[in-house]
């Protein structure tokens, strides 16, 4: 799953600059994230950088996108413009 930022933001930035696929970006009201470009990290790091620094522990998994782990890395692999071998 693509995770998502709840109302509970309080817009203070921590998240943005960790994600490794710039999926965060300042919404209207608090900041989201384009679950287009989110991996969970899946690729980068064993966790998802902006859950491990959110002070209030607002990001959380998207119920209206389910992804496998697989799929997940699939993403990556086409961000970051690497074949898949096979």
């Amino acid at each position: 799953m693509a995770l998502m930022i709840t109302d509970e933001c309080i817009n203070c930035d921590v998240c943005q600059p960790e994600c490794p696929n710039s999926a965060i970006s300042p919404g209207e009201e608090y900041y989201e994230i384009n679950p287009d470009l989110c991996t969970e990290c899946v690729g980068h790091h064993e966790e998802s950088q902006c859950v491990e620094v959110c002070p209030v522990d607002c990001i959380v998994l998207n119920p209206d996108i389910a992804e496998t782990r697989e799929q997940l890395y699939k993403k990556y692999l086409d961000l970051t413009g690497q074949a898949i071998q096979g």
